[in-house]
């Protein structure tokens, strides 16, 4: 009895990643935007990306940070034409409430997330967001968007020094200024060839979800 409750769990949970596995658009890497317009700084200050990993099913889940080492974004006649933003590994932070079992340690999966299981941080301290469009805002908003949505933001995502391209619908506002971006999307780590967990025939890993929810936060100015 015991091990059908097991399989019936383990079922449902495939089931359940199944239904609610919302990836955005990637594809190969594509042509950067052009730098047209006025260039703004990014505020390394109120700036920064937050991550989100899961267990299959959304159990478990375990949330972060991390900082940005550098950024700006062009905006011409109030609108944002491209952005370049430089992502500092090193700074990887697990949020400790997010380790909920006694015998774990928020500071133990910091150093497996950087080390060559995952973000491999020694040989690769930074990652990169380069946008490559920025259009409106076409059809029904996705329920997992951000508030305000406002336009579809397109660019090159660089980790693990692989590089693909991701869209995903984003909050942008130009005004007295000062230009801000704010998303949260889904990808595949697996995409990018971060493969640790991903053997479904090891039973110590098949529990480990391929999926990564980032949030952007930019805010920069003149």
């Amino acid at each position: 009895m015991k091990k059908l409750t097991v399989l019936a769990l383990a079922g449902a949970a495939l089931m359940f990643t199944a239904c609610n596995d919302k990836k955005e658009t990637v594809k190969d890497a594509q042509e950067v935007a052009a730098k047209t317009g006025e260039a703004y700084k990014v505020d390394l200050a109120t700036s920064n990306v937050n991550w989100k990993a899961f267990h299959k099913g959304g159990f478990a889940p375990r949330w972060g940070t991390l900082n940005l080492k550098s950024g700006e974004i062009t905006v011409e006649n109030d609108a944002v034409t491209s952005g370049d933003f430089v992502i500092d590994m090193t700074t990887l932070k697990v949020d400790p409430a997010s380790i909920t079992e006694a015998d774990k340690k928020p500071a133990d999966l910091e150093a497996h997330l950087k080390n060559a299981d995952f973000f491999d941080v020694e040989k690769q301290p930074t990652s990169d967001f380069k946008i490559t469009a920025v259009a409106d805002l076409a059809g029904e908003l996705p329920k997992d968007a951000v508030a305000g949505a406002n336009k579809t933001v397109s660019g090159n995502l660089t980790l693990l020094g692989k590089t693909l391209n991701v869209s995903f619908p984003a909050k942008v506002t130009v005004a007295e200024g000062k230009a801000a971006i704010e998303a949260k999307f889904t990808v595949n780590r697996a995409d990018w060839g971060i493969k640790f967990g991903t053997d479904e025939t090891d039973p110590a890993e098949w529990m480990i979800s391929k999926d990564i929810e980032i949030g952007i936060n930019v805010n920069a100015s003149k």
